[in-house]
């Protein structure tokens, strides 16, 4: 390979497209450095997209004594909303009291740490209710009284991530999707990285600093750089299912299993309820991550404990699977196993750094980035200032956390010829940044073909020019939740325009 093939030479090359990849390439990007990020597949296209899409402080982390972990998870929470309102949105949980399981006192201690340990400021703190009374309490089984009811958020997990790549992008970074790492190895002052871009071609790239933010395959990538690692991972599976929605109000269910799991019951893209997740550990590979039939017959169960509407593995329209990255801490079972982090710093005297990341959750991807960033300052001087991206809003999000109302109104407004239900789904996914694509737009012809559920052609382009979508199942399944909503013609038809885009 000759020094020609070299494609470009930056301060920072951060491998791994997922939230805490990107995370850290905006942050980087935003104090003054020049950015690589590489990504083998698309955005989100592991663990990423596959969350409970929460934002919350994980109030069961409690009784395993995290209390530093969910500490600043829940400060977190509120900073997040207030960076990106359109795609965050906070969401009251009801958790139900079951007799022989965890008893009330504790569940009133928990939530009562929950809401105090954490700086909650606009979120509302919990309160009692009782299901036989409450409307909340409607779809479940009449056995079910004393309930509480708290704060977290939901998030778009996808399009949380890409935002922070187009933001870094928007500042400098230089983003490579579908370009693998094959391997990496220091050369004096910096790092030398091959890659294979997607249609096969060799990629060299040259950079002073790199940050291993390949989550599940953390350990293969510092194989490929033959560096050894000072920390085991602990793969753990998680898997969900949508079913049709099982309850009509806006509220979340949390509930307890008699394993001593729990899982979620949460509304999803208005028709659906997504439920999950499970933890198992996994020892397959990470190429075809998919719920298995054990585990969805696992989540029917659980929801048809709590329901008086049952559900069997027939009634589920989508199941999804993420492989979780956890520090392996000794701990006996995979739901006990920490959701914190470990940043392992190699290099120093000369030798150029990497600097691998070890577990994580979304929560705390932004606090883990900063960090991060901060553990590079002395070896990268072009690093200026601190931890800024608490208060700068994620692209689209410039507006008000009780905003978002009136920002449909306005598109509503310039754009009469569009549905409410197309309102509702745009503003949820581009904020301010609706007016970027919809632009001068007087017609629903003016933005082309509809694929489908208001998903047009100038939408399209939007994602492919904006977003790196590339795929129909980019387009569907991550920047968007619409395949829930097209048929196979629907999507053979939009396989066809982009065999056919120029």
């Amino acid at each position: 390979m000759s020094e020609e093939s070299i494609v470009s030479i930056h301060d920072l090359a951060v491998i791994g497209g997922g939230v805490n990849g990107c995370g850290i390439a905006r942050d980087a990007a935003g104090r003054g450095a020049s950015v690589l990020l590489l990504e083998q597949g698309d955005l989100a296209q592991g663990t990423s997209s596959a969350s409970t899409k929460l934002i919350h402080g994980g109030l069961r982390y409690l009784e395993h004594r995290e209390f530093a972990l969910v500490r600043e998870s829940l400060q977190e929470r509120e900073r997040l909303w207030a960076i990106a309102p359109h795609i965050i949105h906070p969401m009251r949980f009801v958790l139900p009291w079951v007799p022989g399981l965890r008893p009330r006192w504790m569940l009133r201690l928990g939530l009562f740490l929950y809401d105090h340990i954490g700086g909650r400021h606009a979120l509302p703190a919990t309160q009692a209710i009782d299901l036989r009374r409450d409307p909340v309490g409607a779809p479940m089984k009449p056995d079910f009284g004393p309930a509480y009811c708290y704060s977290d958020a939901w998030v778009d997990d996808a399009r949380l991530v890409m935002l922070n790549a187009r933001d870094a992008a928007d500042r400098g970074a230089a983003v490579h999707v579908r370009t693998q790492v094959t391997h990496l190895a220091r050369a004096g002052d910096h790092w030398r990285i091959e890659a294979r871009a997607n249609d096969g071609a060799t990629l060299l790239f040259r950079a002073r600093a790199v940050v291993n933010a390949a989550g599940p395959a953390v350990l293969d990538l510092l194989a490929r750089a033959n560096r050894p690692a000072d920390w085991s991972i602990r793969l753990v599976r998680g898997s969900h299912i949508v079913v049709p929605r099982l309850f009509e109000h806006d509220m979340a269910y949390f509930f307890q299993l008699p394993d001593g799991r729990i899982f979620f019951a949460i509304p999803y893209e208005r028709d659906f309820t997504l439920i999950g997740t499970t933890d198992r550990d996994h020892d397959g590979g990470l190429d075809q991550v998919a719920a298995s039939a054990e585990e969805i017959a696992y989540l029917c169960a659980g929801v048809n404990r709590y329901f008086a509407r049952a559900i069997t593995p027939d009634d589920v329209v989508w199941s999804y699977a993420g492989v979780r990255p956890l520090i392996d801490d000794g701990s006996d079972r995979p739901e006990a196993a920490t959701r914190g982090y470990r940043l392992e710093l190699d290099g120093g005297n000369g030798a150029p750094p990497l600097l691998s990341i070890f577990g994580g959750k979304i929560t705390t991807y932004r606090h883990l980035a900063a960090e991060a960033v901060d553990r590079l300052k002395p070896f990268l001087p072009q690093l200026k200032g601190g931890d800024w991206t608490a208060s700068a809003p994620l692209p689209g999000g410039d507006f008000p956390t009780t905003g978002l109302t009136a920002l449909m109104q306005r598109l509503a407004a310039d754009y009469p010829f569009l549905d409410a239900a197309t309102i509702d789904r745009i503003a949820r996914a581009y904020g301010t940044q609706a007016w970027v694509w919809l632009g001068p737009a007087r017609d629903r012809a003016a933005l082309g073909e509809d694929f489908g559920y208001g998903l047009t052609e100038a939408e399209v382009r939007h994602m492919m020019h904006r977003e790196w979508a590339r795929t129909s199942e980019d387009i569907l399944w991550r920047r968007s939740k619409l395949g829930l909503r097209l048929d196979k013609a629907q999507v053979a038809r939009l396989d066809t325009w982009l065999e056919e885009y120029p």
